[in-house]
């Protein structure tokens, strides 16, 4: 994999690939870096999560009972 990261002075951008990579399928990604800087920042705890189902009470015991059962079964042998 080659990485790196540039500013580029104008438009357009050349990139130079290693011999290797001639006839494969490579992946070109552009990204300002501090887009990607400013989502590791923004770290999120599960606490941020709160409410996000917004579900009934019924879907909530629903929910709750699936999971139960879910756990339950880790218990047995298959």
């Amino acid at each position: 994999m080659v990485r790196v990261v540039v500013t580029p002075k104008e438009q357009d951008v050349s990139i130079h690939l290693p011999e290797n990579y001639i006839g494969r399928r490579i992946e070109v990604l552009l990204c300002p870096v501090d887009e990607i800087n400013e989502e590791k920042d923004a770290k999120r705890t599960m606490a941020d999560f709160r409410g996000t189902l917004n579900l009934t009470d019924e879907e909530y015991k629903d929910l709750q009972q699936y999971v139960k059962d879910a756990r339950n079964e880790w218990d047995k042998n298959i």
